[in-house]
């Protein structure tokens, strides 16, 4: 069962990397600004972000069965919906409709998963998890690229549809029965204040924030610096594959029982580190050899980090509050995103700039953590 889970996130995760390099040329077909373009393109994120949290609300108050398998049809429904997309202004109303959807899924699988997962394990489980992530982030935008190069986007959609509805008749099926009936028992809702005064909460959400940020830094600046040294545009995906492989190995190989044999707040702090490290590295660089590099030691500190700041949740909750914890948790994945592109692209930065600054923002962030743990 808990493999099904694992397939749900891939999808679930395999449908946001698809629409990455096709979104924008459909908008442009459709006769958008560029203004309106990447508006388009953003607007998934932002309603995605509130999905996250009501999925998280939900998930606390109905238990994640319900939640899960709606946001598998909803987000299944409204991917059909693109062959309607007329102009720039119902692709909008479209993207916002998707972000909605898809926003209530991946809370509340991680919730069932996690509530599932025996705490001795949660840092193995989470690595796992990640591993699927990382295939989704691989497969995704060359599964997005060629079958709209040869069919269109609205196909695109439309089978990515059609594979998050079979998901979702079998969901119902399948984790039906292994739903737990639900104590009439109060939540216990996550306020701002509690936030605060937790220490695991507080690193796992501001840890989401900051390792999405360096993804939106890594996701705009990286096409440019390969543009900058003349390099064949198609380096860039085979660097960013080059990441998510590395990270994937440490999520698979026998080191990932390392997420269980340490505390996760100090593979937390190694993870900024590395990743910060790499970088710094990829900022000074300027030979193919080096830049590959430079992304094999950014996917092993994305390795360290992502099941860190996931065992750090699971471990400052418990089973009434898991649920909305993740959802607040995605909703600072989604906004670290296009915080991390829109800070650099508003400062003006360039390729090398940018990665100094996400950089900086990574090893602060570990100096930070072990300046408050030696506390």
């Amino acid at each position: 069962m808990r493999f099904f889970i694992y397939l749900i996130i891939f999808f679930s995760f395999f449908d946001l990397f698809a629409q990455l390099p096709i979104i924008s040329p459909f908008a442009i077909e459709l006769e958008a600004t560029p203004f309106l373009a990447g508006l388009a393109v953003g607007m998934y994120s932002l309603s995605n972000t509130f999905g996250n949290v009501i999925s998280g609300i939900f998930s606390d108050r109905k238990g994640p069965f319900a939640i899960l398998v709606t946001g598998l049809l909803l987000t299944s429904l409204f991917l059909f919906t693109y062959s309607l997309a007329e102009n720039a202004y119902s692709l909008l109303a479209i993207r916002f409709l998707h972000g909605l959807a898809a926003g209530l899924i991946v809370p509340a699988a991680f919730t069932y998963l996690a509530n599932r997962t025996d705490r001795s394990r949660r840092g193995k489980g989470a690595a796992v998890s990640g591993a699927f992530v990382g295939l989704a982030a691989i497969i995704g935008p060359a599964y997005g690229a060629i079958v709209a190069g040869r069919s269109g986007v609205p196909v695109t959609m439309a089978i990515t549809g059609a594979m998050l509805f079979g998901l979702a008749v079998f969901a119902f099926f399948l984790l039906n029965r292994n739903v737990k009936k639900r104590k009439d028992l109060p939540t216990e809702p996550l306020t701002f204040k509690m936030i605060v005064l937790n220490p695991g909460l507080l690193r796992a959400f501001l840890g989401a924030f900051i390792l999405m940020f360096s993804q939106g830094v890594l996701a705009y600046m990286l096409p440019l610096k390969v543009s900058g040294l003349e390099l064949p545009g198609e380096m860039s995906g085979l660097l960013l594959s080059v990441f998510g492989i590395s990270a994937i190995l440490v999520f698979l190989l026998p080191v990932n029982r390392l997420f269980d044999l340490v505390k996760p707040v100090y593979t937390l702090m190694i993870g900024f580190l590395i990743m910060g490290s790499a970088l710094f590295l990829l900022s000074a660089v300027s030979v193919a050899p080096l830049l590959y590099l430079s992304m094999v030691c950014y996917g092993i500190g994305f390795a360290l980090l992502f099941p860190s700041i996931n065992s750090l949740l699971i471990d400052s909750t418990t089973e009434r509050s898991r649920g909305r914890a993740y959802g607040y948790f995605y909703a600072f994945f989604s906004i670290g995103v296009v915080a991390g592109s829109s800070f650099t692209g508003a400062l003006a930065l360039t390729a090398d700039q940018g990665f100094i600054a996400s950089g900086v923002l990574l090893v602060s962030a570990a100096a930070v953590n072990f300046a408050a743990l030696k506390k």
